[in-house]
């Protein structure tokens, strides 16, 4: 008994190296989410006003890449779940994913040349396999967790780790892109896109090739061999998984509606254009805190993700009613709740990976099978389709109320309201959602029932 008890704690303290964990925490979230922030900041002006595409073009190009991107989640997960190699279900990807997201998220911003039918093909083309490489390594990178690393507070700690990246990665992308790219101009590169990506896309290989090296896939059941989509239907058959994919399309459209609406609210609700840009300033930099100091923090007082994210989410819910109905008293005081709300608000979009976790344990207790990929395929589905309510659900509230593009300080008193519900009300709503989801957990009780199971698999693995 003693032999096995040391060799189950020798086993869980190899497991999740620090190398592993820094690998984990920089490969999805260092290069390569500095590329995608790039890519969501400053794509839609590379297609309007360099490669002169018309704004419904570029507008139908986006689209239909963002169909296509929510269907091939569910489709990568079932491939990844399936995949048999001697280096695991999941490492393979790491290898090729990185080359590929170089090479397509160098290409989107190459001007070919062409025009009309021509230049809406190839542009639809590239940015499309850009977006199924996204797919290709997030999916794995998120099902590898679980498969590597058993204990909770562990996960926590490198999903911690990955949120911190996250942030300054998306911040550097997001704000600094006009510098960095006039770095390159003064240096004589025509397209300063280019030399950027490359190098962001070098720091994707060291991250991924080094997340494939010291990963060992050792917490895996096998999967189903019949239907290859059957693994889909025996996570959403459990009445459990819900809440959980109701709180990541709520954390999802929490999350988005922090930043869509910041532009249109300091626009239009507050009437000044000129503060924009010290606005969106003063979010970015409540994000990078928010995960990089107030979650590790969070997650070490009260000790699970799920107290964290409810926690953080009544605390950002409070600040929001309070400047939904002052935050036009003064742009300073409008600045420091804004900055507070965003610290506790923006914790939502990492801590909601632990849910993902505890989904993968429960089918794996219920069902006797590791359904990493397709469980992370589902969140990435959940994801994204708040990600298209956010981005379209905006325009046609505004619709409806009556605005008026261009009209600073002239919108009428209904598209008022609906700027200041979209700013503050509606985070309210998704935050409560997303709490009750959280609060009735009902994977709770089966915590026990997993705990043994994970014993048991360090027991096989001693």
């Amino acid at each position: 008994m003693k032999n096995e008890k040391e060799g189950i704690e020798k086993n869980s303290r190899k497991e999740g190296s620090a190398a592993f964990a820094w690998f984990h925490a920089t490969s999805l979230n260092g290069g390569a989410m500095c590329m995608g922030a790039v890519m969501a900041s400053y794509f839609s002006v590379h297609m309007t006003d360099t490669l002169k595409l018309p704004a419904a073009s570029a507008s139908l190009i986006m689209l239909i890449a963002s169909l296509w991107d929510a269907i091939n989640d569910p489709m990568m997960g079932v491939i990844a779940d399936r995949t048999k190699t001697k280096w695991g279900r999941y490492r393979p990807y790491f290898l090729i994913a990185p080359i590929l997201i170089t090479l397509f998220g160098t290409l989107v911003w190459v001007n070919p040349g062409l025009s009309g039918n021509a230049l809406f093909a190839y542009v639809l083309l590239i940015y499309i396999a850009w977006g199924m490489t996204i797919t290709m390594y997030t999916m794995p990178q998120m099902a590898v967790l679980p498969a590597v690393v058993r204990d909770t507070q562990r996960r926590n700690t490198i999903i911690a780790m990955g949120a911190g990246v996250c942030a300054a990665s998306f911040t550097i992308g997001n704000t600094f892109t006009p510098n960095i790219t006039a770095f390159f101009s003064g240096l004589g590169f025509k397209n300063p896109y280019i030399p950027f990506m490359f190098i962001l896309g070098v720091l994707s290989m060291v991250s991924f090739w080094g997340l494939f090296a010291t990963s060992q896939e050792k917490y895996l059941t096998p999967i189903t061999k019949d239907n290859p989509f059957r693994s889909i239907g025996i996570v959403l058959k459990h009445k459990e998984t819900w809440p959980n994919i109701v709180a990541w399309i709520m954390a999802s459209l929490g999350y988005g509606m922090m930043f869509s609406t910041s532009v249109y609210y300091m626009m239009y609700y507050y009437a000044r254009p000129d503060l924009i840009t010290a606005y969106m300033g003063v979010i970015s930099i409540a994000a990078m805190v928010s995960m990089m100091v107030l979650m590790p923090i969070f997650l070490k007082v009260f000790k699970t993700g799920q107290k964290a994210l409810i926690v953080s989410q009544a605390a950002s819910i409070v600040t929001y009613i309070v400047l939904f109905i002052f935050g036009k008293s003064s742009f300073l005081f409008l600045c420091v709740l804004t900055f507070i709300s965003s610290c506790f608000a923006s914790m939502q979009n990492a801590l909601v990976n632990v849910l993902v976790n505890d989904c993968i344990d429960f089918v794996q207790l219920k069902d006797g099978i590791s359904a990493n990929g397709v469980i992370s395929s589902i969140k990435g589905f959940a994801q994204k389709c708040g990600n298209t309510v956010v981005s379209s659900g905006t325009l046609a509230i505004l619709s409806l109320a009556g605005y008026v593009p261009g009209a600073v300080g002239e919108q009428n008193g209904t598209t008022m309201f609906a700027l200041n519900f979209l700013k503050f009300g509606l985070p309210c709503i998704t935050g409560v959602i997303l709490i009750l989801c959280v609060a009735f957990n009902p994977f709770q009780k089966y915590y026990g029932e997993i705990a043994e199971m994970k014993k048991n698999m360090s027991k096989n693995e001693a």
